[in-house]
């Protein structure tokens, strides 16, 4: 892997890439080869009730290197991109060298550009945005966004839609404008190497599907059995990808196959949005290609 002979074991390192691209791994050669912890950036997996179906470290990769932020919230926590910063910044300022990787672009963003200080979104207003987008609504609250904030976020997600949304009605203000007020980040460019993993996208694609059958095979319908008491869509910790489906699986609403296609056509429309977020925002980083 000639990428580490570019490394200097003093600084941190950041990684972003897509789902199934490898870049775990990548992590993990860094860490055995220089040192480190590996900290992870992923949205989906600093939860709990999800190992197999997440992609968090195995038993065998926790013993290959230390890690940190996998797996320690409970099912039902609240949980934001603020909270995670707040977590990272400890481990910054600790003995071990920094390994972050993880494919939740909006955490490493902020990492390395800032991040607004929003205040929190009351309950009520959350209430207000949820029953908006489980009823279709989507377009109204595009609408209801100001020109900037519109221009800026990617208006076909719609939980990005939707905290776009809670910004102006609880606050007043777009969310583009409080972002031009963002402080300075946590890890600047000169201080760290910042590598962005790209690949091809027939073999991301192939990796995908073949990922996904190994977690039908290794666990993921037994932990859907051990969520099935606790389902609740709306939950953050319920949102991983393929989480619905291997539910309605278990819950006699599909054929496995069902939930294996509408599961794989979830992560590569997800992979897509990664690689476009990365293409956007990762463009000063550095590139590595897993299968060169």
């Amino acid at each position: 892997m000639h990428i580490l002979k570019e490394f200097s074991p003093d600084k941190a390192v950041v990684i972003y890439g897509p789902t199934a691209s490898g870049k775990s791994e990548l992590a993990l050669r860094i860490a055995e080869t220089q040192g480190g912890v590996i900290l992870n950036a992923d949205a989906s997996q600093v939860f709990e009730n999800w190992r197999v179906l997440t992609a968090r470290p195995s038993e065998e990769d926790l013993q290959r290197a230390p890690h940190a932020l996998y797996g320690h919230l409970h099912f039902n926590a609240e949980y934001s991109v603020g909270a995670w910063l707040r977590e990272v910044e400890t481990y910054l300022q600790g003995e071990q060298r920094p390994i972050i990787v993880g494919g939740t672009g909006l955490y490493l963003t902020a990492l390395t550009e800032g991040l607004a200080q929003i205040p929190p979104t009351p309950p009520e207003i959350r209430t207000e945005a949820d029953v908006l987008r489980q009823s279709d609504q989507l377009e109204l609250m595009i609408q209801a966004l100001d020109t900037g904030t519109r221009a800026k976020i990617d208006l076909a997600n719609p939980m990005r839609v939707q905290r776009a949304w809670e910004v102006l009605r609880s606050t007043g203000r777009g969310l583009a404008q409080w972002q031009s007020d963002t402080p300075a980040p946590l890890v600047a460019g000169n201080q760290a190497h910042m590598i962005h993993v790209v690949s091809d996208k027939d073999w991301l694609l192939h990796r995908i599907e073949q990922r996904f059958d190994a977690m039908l095979r290794d666990g993921a319908v037994e932990e859907a059995e051990a969520n099935l008491a606790q389902w609740d869509p709306s939950l953050l910790s319920m949102k991983a990808i393929g989480a619905a489906e291997v539910i309605a699986y278990v819950k006699g609403e599909m054929t496995k196959e069902q939930a294996r296609s509408t599961a794989n056509i979830s992560t590569r429309q997800f992979a897509k949005r990664q690689r476009t977020w990365g293409r956007a925002r990762m463009t000063h980083w550095s590139t590595w290609c897993p299968h060169d």
